[in-house]
């Protein structure tokens, strides 16, 4: 058995504020390997938390703490900041929810793809521009030349995340962290963007943790799912075993979801137990 990509063990993250210390995540441990790792629960479950935490992108006056944070043979915390930046987005890249805020919007969409390759490779301004019209190609934009000259808002949403998938792949990461890189768009767009992801994903051999809300999404999209509940993994299990969750947290997040095979007549609400919220150190259920 070939080791883990990435392995996390212990991790939290506080924000401290005037009156108490809010725990964002609480001592989750979890590991991805060269798969589709899907990361879901409600808003405020420390999805985006966790996957911020990898890259380093958590700022002061937030702390984060773990036992250990290994990306392929690398020790994440004992990097300095200029260390990371040559991991962050080159040997590990983040797909953020709307591509609206993250890209840059004086700067065509050739010029901000062609940064984010330069940056890590020092390669030409010529080969740099071929490898964009290669990857936005890659990404099936009909028209790459076309759209290496727009601006972003001369692009439709669903163009603009494949935009930013396209930049994110561009270094070759060995893992992508795609956070809700689908909410914003139509169910249509929506699969042909997760095609994309799974045909690079799968054709470079990478590791990819796709954070989001959606069960029956990633139940058909991942290998493994995490299932997370007040800032800890309550539950982990292989996609084709969602539906078969022990978990009354993943219970109730699937009843209270319609599913066409089993129609009901009124779905069920979730009901959340204080039993729910694990104290540290407590191991998940795995089935």
């Amino acid at each position: 058995m070939t080791a883990p990509l990435l392995e996390v063990d212990g991790l939290s993250v506080r924000f401290p504020s005037r009156n108490r210390v809010v725990e964002a995540v609480r001592n989750i441990s979890f590991s991805v390997g060269r798969e589709k790792v899907g990361i879901v629960g409600e808003s405020g479950s420390g999805k985006t938390m966790t996957g911020r935490s990898v890259l380093g992108l958590i700022r002061p006056p937030g702390i984060v703490t773990a036992r250990k944070m290994m990306f392929d043979g690398i020790d994440l915390l004992a990097l300095s900041e200029k260390q990371m930046r040559d991991i962050r987005g080159n040997r590990i890249s983040m797909v953020m929810q709307d591509p609206k805020f993250s890209l840059n919007p004086v700067m065509t969409v050739g010029k901000q793809i062609d940064e984010a390759y330069r940056v890590h490779s020092g390669a030409s301004a010529r080969d740099a521009k071929l490898r964009t019209l290669e990857m936005l190609e890659a990404v099936r934009i009909r028209d790459p030349e076309r759209v290496y000259n727009a601006y972003p808002h001369e692009v439709s949403g669903g163009m603009g995340q494949r935009i930013m998938i396209a930049m994110m792949l561009v270094p070759e990461p060995d893992l992508l962290i795609a956070d809700e890189p689908t909410s914003a768009l139509d169910v249509t767009v929506q699969m042909q963007v997760l095609a994309i992801v799974d045909d690079l994903v799968s054709q470079r051999g990478m590791g990819l943790m796709f954070i989001s809300h959606d069960l029956n999404l990633v139940a058909s999209f991942c290998d493994r799912v995490v299932i997370m509940y007040g800032g800890q993994i309550v539950e982990t299990c292989k996609a084709a075993d969602l539906h078969n969750a022990q978990h009354p947290y993943t219970r109730g997040l699937l009843a209270s979801l319609p599913r066409v095979d089993r129609p009901v007549d009124q779905l069920s609400t979730l009901v959340r137990e204080e039993s729910w919220k694990l104290e540290p150190g407590v191991d998940a259920r795995i089935l």
